[in-house]
């Protein structure tokens, strides 16, 4: 297929093909997944609890609470905005599961926004500006490595500038940033008995994540497989911004004298955050030296369903694009995605 301006052109299509789609493929499996699993509506959640709760909380713990929902807020709003290059780079490869994977994935980010602004509105009810929140290491990821890493991709499509970009993505954005928020969440809220709104929502959340950080290791790990000199550009490019994610956790303790007003330690979050990165980056150190066909297979046994048989050809071929998907559907509160 050209795909070179004005000049773009098919050939065919693969569901016309003797090739068909390929349900054995992980990208599908996460695809019948989120199908099954991410079909939940924000406006559905109950918050007359949640707004009880918020009358009972005081200053402080109120200021904490919007501080916390704001950064999720712009976070979900920022990734909704930055994820179309990706999706443009993988339709360009001809991977039409993955792309298919793919459009769920941009539609949960959205339903993401539009729960947080939801709370803002039915729960804080505030309609004030809240940017004073976005701290400096969090501008850092948000405002500008986040956007530039994603729309790199519109010039620069380069295994690198993927590699690049799932980095930021997936294992900085979603698996550090966002798995450490929600333990802030189960660890403030839920061990209280709070926000059982909030609390059901976070829960929808992690889940649907947990499912885009899977494909962000395969294709990470897909990456490597074809080319080991990425791994550096990924390990440079992890160093890069943890201090970055972690200076997220300081700051949001600084704010508050290092006292936070829900009583939890803050060394708590970073080792949580740290051991989230660690595991993202063994994972993929792991595709080292292996086939692209050992690639497809061991993310087909992580997607597979408990007590279900994999497939057969599941392993793929070289040309295929696959995901990993292995996530508790199931999982409860402070569990990060089981996906790493």
């Amino acid at each position: 297929m050209s795909m070179s301006g004005t000049d773009a052109r098919r050939e065919g299509f693969v569901t016309t093909s003797t090739r068909g789609l390929r349900h054995d493929l992980p990208p599908m499996r996460l695809y019948h997944k989120a199908k099954r699993f991410g079909v939940w509506d924000p406006r559905a959640i109950d918050f007359r609890r949640d707004r009880e709760d918020w009358q009972v909380l005081n200053d402080e713990q109120r200021d904490a609470l919007l501080r916390l929902v704001s950064l999720f807020s712009a976070g979900e709003e920022s990734v909704t905005l930055d994820l179309l290059p990706l999706i443009m780079v993988i339709a360009r490869e001809g991977r039409l599961e993955e792309e298919m994977y793919l459009t769920t994935f941009l539609w949960e980010e959205a339903k993401h926004t539009e729960f947080f602004r939801r709370f803002l509105d039915e729960v804080a009810e505030t309609t004030a500006d809240l940017h004073h929140y976005h701290t400096p290491s969090y501008k850092k990821i948000f405002y500008e490595e986040l956007p530039r890493a994603m729309n790199r991709l519109l010039t620069d499509p380069s295994p690198a500038a993927q590699a690049e970009a799932a980095v930021t993505y997936n294992l900085i954005v979603e698996g550090v940033l966002a798995e450490t928020g929600y333990y802030a969440f189960y660890q403030t809220l839920h061990r209280q008995g709070l926000m059982p709104g909030l609390i059901e929502g976070i829960r929808n959340l992690q889940r649907d994540e947990s499912r885009h950080i899977a494909y962000g290791v395969f294709l990470l790990s897909r990456l490597v497989a074809e080319d080991d000199s990425i791994w550096n550009v990924i390990d440079r490019r992890l160093n890069y911004l943890l201090p970055y994610a972690l200076g997220v956790t300081h700051e949001i303790y600084a704010a508050y004298g290092n006292n936070h007003p829900f009583n939890v330690d803050q060394q708590e979050f970073v080792n949580y955050a740290i051991k989230q990165f660690s595991l993202r980056a063994e994972r993929i150190e792991q595709a080292r030296g292996k086939s692209l066909a050992e690639i497809y297979r061991l993310a087909t046994l992580d997607v597979e369903e408990p007590g279900e048989p994999a497939p057969s050809g599941a392993a793929g071929a070289a040309g295929q694009s696959a995901a990993p998907g292995g996530e508790a559907e199931s999982g409860g509160p402070g569990e990060g995605g089981t996906a790493a």
